[in-house]
């Protein structure tokens, strides 16, 4: 997996630019930072302890339901937390940080968990990230889902995806 610490910072996170650079990670170059779980906010974002800091992830190339989208972004949500339990020892491979300041990366634990949720109908592969990963993978694991109806695809088509979802929420 190639990880490749991308910073599309924005406005936020610029204070974390220094201190991905002392983990190893800056233009060109990254290293996999090894983290515990804390807790799981939701269907694509943890909290863990890196280094002695807490840390926001949003798990990259993926895209879970909202909890709103009731009942598959709590559905999403319980199938993180029974995958990744707390204290659980994970791989960050880093592709960025998001406008809210939230590292963006691939979070592996005894496997790739957002290809994980992907593959078991819990999210969407977000189409607009996917050159960061593999993105192939995540389609390949989205197909199969679909074919299958797992999940998010027990509907016909899929239910409406979490960015239209929150664009809604926004106009």
């Amino acid at each position: 997996m190639a990880a490749a610490c991308r910073l599309g910072l924005g406005g936020a996170g610029l204070a974390l630019v220094g201190w991905l650079d002392l983990v190893g990670c800056s233009a060109g170059q990254s290293q996999p930072l090894q983290a515990v779980v804390l807790s799981i906010g939701d269907g694509d974002t943890i909290r863990v302890r890196q280094a002695g800091r807490s840390l926001t992830v949003r798990l990259a190339c993926i895209d879970a339901p909202e909890l709103a989208q009731s009942p598959y972004g709590a559905a999403a949500r319980t199938y993180l937390r029974q995958r990744l339990p707390l204290g659980a020892p994970v791989t960050l491979d880093v592709h960025s940080t998001d406008r809210y300041g939230r590292l963006v990366a691939e979070v592996i634990g005894e496997i790739n968990l957002g290809l994980a949720l992907v593959e078991d109908g819990q999210a969407f592969a977000y189409r607009r990230y996917l050159e960061a990963c593999e993105g192939r993978a995540y389609l390949d694991a989205e197909f199969r889902a679909s074919r299958h109806r797992f999940g998010v695809w027990q509907e016909p088509g899929g239910i409406p995806r979490p960015w239209e979802v929150r664009r809604q929420r926004r106009s």
